[in-house]
């Protein structure tokens, strides 16, 4: 254990780290970009959880500049910096199974980009833990995939599906991946000076997702593929929208993170669930789920003083 500083304290990821490594018995200290210093502010920790995600559109301009800043502080402190990875760094076409070796061969720009953040820290010398996990499930409404298009329609018993509906699909369950990340992170004294590690998670096909939902709650949910045309549409107006389509090919792409590296690294891990997982993901937006479930990622509260 130790001292840790979470950035993007606000964020899907940062909220969760902020809690799991509170409940963990780690000092926690969360990192307000309108007021703190960064040098400062990570003075003496241990673990830095680099959890900023700007928009796609201000990835460019802003991501380079935070990674710069990342790395200097932790260099300054010796301290580990743990980052939320992605896959978008395999790059389109690649194999099935995603490993910690897998060549990373992202051609389109947002891939590129994740790639040359993640070249940045390899070559640092700053201690790295890249967790890399596919999509997210939160156990609130945070503007991610699964809780802003696919489960609006729930009510109407359909799941908005953005690809095939038989492709597998990985997915993360945020109070597990950041249970793993606090794990992983008290283990840092063995591990290499840069770790590329995938989380496991869950594999989903559309079809795999719409029966959990209808296990959740408790009536019949069929998937149905989303039209994107209205984005097509909206391409020259509105700028998300063309990173929205670059990424398209994601969930068309049959993909799955291989678990293999961190069954060796956390062999005692438990993960939750998948149907308590989907159930506690629905919970906070559909009047037809059932209570969320306590798992082993249920988190208290972190204090704010």
């Amino acid at each position: 254990m130790g001292t840790v500083l979470i950035l993007g304290a606000n964020g899907r990821f940062g909220r969760h780290a902020a809690e799991a490594f509170w409940n963990a018995g780690w000092r926690v200290h969360l990192f307000d970009r309108a007021r703190d210093d960064l040098a400062l502010a990570a003075t003496g920790v241990d673990v830095i959880i680099n959890a900023w995600n700007p928009s796609y559109t201000d990835w460019a301009m802003q991501l380079p500049n935070l990674r710069k800043q990342v790395i200097s502080a932790a260099k300054t402190n010796g301290a580990t910096v743990l980052v939320p990875g992605n896959v978008y760094v395999f790059g389109e076409g690649r194999s099935e199974i995603m490993k910690a070796r897998s060549p990373h061969e992202a051609t389109n720009p947002l891939g590129l980009l994740r790639r040359r953040i993640e070249d940045a820290y390899k070559e640092s010398g700053v201690q790295t833990i890249i967790l890399r996990a596919g999509d997210f499930l939160d156990t609130e409404a945070s503007g991610n995939w699964f809780d802003k298009v696919m489960a609006r329609s729930l009510h109407k018993g359909v799941l908005t599906y953005p690809g095939a509906l038989d492709v597998p699909h990985a997915w993360a369950y945020l109070p597990d991946m950041v249970r793993a990340a606090v794990g992983i992170c008290n283990k840092r004294a063995e591990l290499p000076t840069f770790l590329d590690l995938p989380f496991p998670g869950y594999t989903f096909t559309g079809h795999d997702l719409a029966r959990l939902c209808s296990l959740s709650t408790d009536s019949k949910v069929s998937a149905q593929k989303m039209n994107w045309l209205p984005l097509q549409i909206a391409r020259p107006f509105w700028p998300m929208a063309k990173h929205i389509l670059e990424m398209r090919y994601l969930w068309d792409m049959p993909h799955q993170l291989d678990g293999t590296e961190f069954e060796k690294l956390l062999p005692d891990f438990v993960a939750t669930a998948p149907d308590i997982a989907v159930q506690n993901a629905i919970a906070p937006f559909s009047s037809r789920s059932r209570p969320p479930k306590q798992d082993g990622g249920a988190l208290r509260s972190v204090p704010t003083a």
